[in-house]
């Protein structure tokens, strides 16, 4: 039986994640997630492949979206109202065009502290409308792609196994970022091969392998490159036909609702891995 062992919210892209007990799975992830991106004077997205100090900002929102807080080691934290009705302005991710809504000077002035550079908070307008690709397609706010991304322990296992028979230290779960951490598959990377599943009151469908990039070499405590771990060992077992490596999956959601730690994901289609 596989069991969910953690949930865990990002609520502004590319920053700390917030573990939590019980959430609500809407159409576009876990509630609040990547509903915040932080970007530059041209409005061009901020990540930890150019700014890992990104890392170690630890934001908590309320539960109604309304407060946000941003705590960083070293600095006062600073807590903003949530504006959803401002003006909207341009911003890009990946090159798509998008736009948010700007939080504000206090926030800005905080984060660009933080990075060393001029920067902005900016959140998803509620008329947001993206369509993620994959083999069932989803919606998110500023997510890289796909509203969910589903991770094993087992598949864990095998990949600090690895590291070990290299005399590298092994990684946290952290490391690799997901929001649903699943433990009791015997077999490593059975998440591959799910195609639809029920945990809690939601219903999940397979949308694609979960490409990994250089944000896995960064530290998620301290902000800094700690490469070259895990993409070269990943490069030995985990190159995906489409390029790149590959390790967990994405899922788009079929059904929203409540979810919580210690629900059965049950699997109710199965398919064959594409790795």
């Amino acid at each position: 039986m596989a069991t969910v062992v953690e949930l865990i919210c990002y609520p502004i892209k590319g920053c700390a994640g917030t573990s939590c007990d019980r959430a609500l799975l809407t159409p576009a992830g876990l509630a609040h997630d990547r509903a915040f991106m932080v970007v530059d004077a041209d409005g061009v997205f901020r990540t930890q492949r150019r700014d890992p100090q990104l890392a170690p900002i630890r934001p908590e929102i309320d539960a109604g979206g309304e407060r946000l807080t941003l705590r960083r080691p070293g600095a006062d934290p600073v807590t903003i109202d949530v504006d959803t009705g401002g003006p909207r302005r341009d911003v890009q991710l990946f090159g798509n065009p998008f736009r948010g809504i700007d939080q504000g000077d206090a926030a800005a002035h905080w984060l660009s502290q933080a990075l060393g550079a001029d920067s902005r908070l900016v959140r998803v307008p509620p008329e947001h409308e993206r369509v993620t690709d994959g083999a069932i397609p989803g919606t998110a706010g500023y997510a890289d792609s796909s509203p969910l991304h589903v991770l094993s322990r087992t598949s864990l296992d095998v990949l600090n196994a690895r590291l070990g028979e290299r005399g590298a230290p092994p990684l946290p779960m952290a490391r690799f970022r997901p929001n649903v951490v699943v433990e009791g598959w015997a077999d490593p990377h059975t998440e591959d091969r799910v195609r639809r599943c029920t945990v809690g009151e939601a219903e999940l469908g397979y949308a694609k392998l979960a490409i990994r990039c250089a944000v896995t070499l960064v530290d998620q405590d301290t902000g800094t490159r700690a490469g070259p771990e895990p993409l070269r060992t990943f490069a030995g077992y985990r190159r995906a036909p489409q390029g790149g490596v590959a390790f967990g999956g994405k899922f788009a959601v079929l059904r929203p609702g409540k979810v919580a730690v210690g629900d059965e994901l049950v699997v109710t289609e199965w398919g064959t891995a594409e790795l």
